[in-house]
């Protein structure tokens, strides 16, 4: 049986990884974010953001990246498999801050499919800057715009998850994708 792969995806401190950590605690299949570590990489080799100073190459390395997650996922034994971001992540962080970036991004948003997205809005009472995420709550409302208008050029329906509590927000997700 093809696994569910499942996107939870919303512009920077609306909950996500905290939703992912939740799901893991469930015993629920997770890939986590990797543009900390693509970040921390960087930094260790004396690159303090390089999503500001290379962004195409940090955009290429999270692509890759993404690109291997998604392939692992075809091999999991695992009904269901959550993704912390997708693949369109990284076209919407390029047309946000106005970069360029070559077709084959857009061809690997065509290849590799998810199956469902779950959007997080912005919420300014869980917002929080820390050391590997630079941006203010007014620019994550801007990610968020992107966000959706990448997803939605891909066709994705989006489904929004409510504000509430990190274990009412997984729960709002499960029952969501068993009543489907």
């Amino acid at each position: 049986m093809k696994a569910k792969k499942i996107v939870i995806t919303g512009g920077p401190g609306t909950g996500k990884t905290s939703i992912i950590n939740e799901l893991i605690r469930l015993g629920h299949t997770c890939l986590e974010e990797i543009s900390r570590e693509v970040t921390l990489k960087a930094r260790q080799e004396g690159i303090e953001q390089l999503f500001l100073t290379q962004p195409l190459l940090f955009s290429e390395l999270l692509l890759k990246g993404r690109e291997k997650q998604f392939h692992e996922a075809l091999n999991l034994d695992s009904e269901v498999i959550f993704f912390d971001r997708g693949l369109p992540d990284v076209i919407a962080y390029m047309d946000y801050i106005g970069d360029t970036y070559p077709e084959s991004f857009v061809k690997s948003c065509q290849n590799h499919l998810y199956d469902m997205v779950f959007v997080l809005e912005p919420w300014q009472e869980i917002f929080v800057s820390d050391n590997e995420r630079y941006e203010n709550f007014e620019q994550a409302v801007k990610i968020h715009h992107h966000l959706l208008n990448t997803y939605e050029s891909f066709n994705y329906k989006l489904m929004d998850v409510p504000f509430d509590s990190v274990e009412n927000r997984a729960q709002h997700i499960l029952n969501t994708i068993n009543d489907l």
